[in-house]
């Protein structure tokens, strides 16, 4: 895999520096992680919240829901319009004005006076949140030699996975006991604390040269981007059939009690920690096959969910195995994309979670439709599992078109190499 960026030399690559300026690449790379953190916070808080809100804003919980929704268009439509406008701004400061962004729409959030101001607040907030984590990931990229990039990814993807398991918890306990606005402060917080560490800690990046709109709007004509992207909707949708429904799955077809429900998720958020931390390695090593191997292990896991919620302990195990699933296809997807984008590498790394979002809701959808159906709660699993073999269908295809233009290249240069045997001494 090839990703660079170029950055400011006061911090070269922490693999041939002093171990100073290896500690402030890890710092830098710490408070990159601190915005993933607050991201994912305000993301999946509201889902804990939702009754609360509902009566906050007097409106029943379906309609409430809608807040999610229009949270996850914001990121599917803020992604690549900010990307492609903001690539030939230099990437501290834009990584500062999208988290200043954040801040707004979360304020907006907690100061919403009713359900119209709060979906408007919801979908701001929810704009800078790809563009923040594709800049992101192309800034540790640069801070690091290039068999480090895919821990370094990472390690800002990490944010988001320790948010679901130690700040959407504390944020949800918060709202539940002070009111739901003051889980969107705290957030805001988060969001302040975010801005004075990107501020003093990461180095000046500069934009790549020759940026433009047009530029990075050309990854979008680029099939290798479009099959990963696709790899992303469809495949990634699979989890989200899961976990959109994983409450009644707990509950109705295993048999627990609602009190089991935050366990299960927990386990959810354990697993998605370490398969971040797991991908980020095996991205470094073989970047494609750790994307293949991913999923089809989530294809593979999802298949078999019916049969492990038969008892609690198999439940626990199948969906922290779909978690470290999902978060290695997470790593992987944002890597591929940061490869393939080639020089529109920051459209293609901030698409990354337009398309995680638009697979959040197609598989929370087709769960719904089968379990609408009669088909019971672990039919969305299968579902998801269906979705896996397409998604690696569409990864198929792309390994063959990168088969044919690594050939393309190497007879285009072998007739070079025979009238000029010198070239290749």
């Amino acid at each position: 895999m090839h990703v660079s960026a170029a950055v400011d030399v006061s911090v070269p690559p922490a693999s041939r520096t002093s171990p100073d300026r290896r500690r402030r690449v890890v710092v830098a790379i710490v408070a990159l992680a601190m915005g993933g953190f607050a991201i994912g916070t305000t993301e999946f808080v509201t889902m804990g919240l939702l009754p609360d809100i509902a009566d906050g804003v007097g409106v029943d919980i379906p309609t409430a829901g809608h807040v999610i929704s229009a949270y996850a268009l914001g990121v599917v439509v803020g992604a690549p319009v900010i990307a492609a406008l903001g690539a030939r701004l230099p990437r501290r400061g834009l990584l500062l004005g999208l988290m200043v962004a954040f801040l707004a729409g979360n304020v907006l959030s907690a100061t919403a006076d009713g359900n119209g101001a709060l979906l408007l607040a919801r979908f701001v907030s929810g704009l800078p949140h790809g563009a923040y984590f594709g800049v992101a990931s192309l800034v540790a990229a640069s801070l690091v030699a290039p068999e480090q990039r895919g821990r370094a990814v990472s390690s800002v993807m990490l944010g988001l996975s320790v948010a679901t398991v130690a700040g959407v918890p504390a944020a949800t306990w918060l709202g539940q006991h002070l009111g739901w606005r003051s889980a969107y402060w705290a957030v805001v917080v988060l969001a302040v604390a975010t801005l004075a560490a990107v501020a003093t800690a990461v180095p000046r990046v500069p934009a790549a040269p020759g940026a433009s709109i047009a530029t990075e709007l050309g990854a979008l004509r680029r099939p290798q981007v479009l099959l990963t992207l696709a790899v992303g909707v469809v495949g990634f949708g699979g989890m989200f059939a899961l976990y959109s429904y994983v409450a009644p799955l707990a509950t109705e077809a295993t048999g627990l009690s609602r009190g089991a429900v935050p366990w299960v998720l927990f386990a959810y958020g354990v697993g998605g920690v370490a398969g971040t931390v797991m991908g980020g390695r095996l991205a470094d090593v073989a970047l494609f096959r750790s994307l293949l191997g991913a999923v089809v292990g989530m294809g593979v896991l999802l298949a078999l969910v019916p049969a492990a919620t038969t008892t609690g302990a198999t439940l626990f195990l199948v969906v922290f195995l779909v978690a470290v699933a999902a978060s290695v296809l997470v790593v992987c997807l944002q890597l591929r994309l940061m490869a393939v984008a080639a020089e529109a590498r920051m459209l293609g790394a901030a698409l990354n979670h337009s398309a995680l979002n638009a697979a959040n809701a197609l598989g929370a959808w087709l769960g719904g439709l089968v379990i609408a159906a009669g088909a019971g709660y672990t039919a969305p699993s299968l579902v998801g599992a269906g979705l896996a073999v397409v998604g690696l269908l569409a990864l198929g295809w792309s390994a063959l078109l990168q088969r044919r233009e690594t050939r393309s290249v190497a007879a285009a240069r072998r007739p070079v190499l025979e009238c000029n045997p010198a070239a290749t001494s």
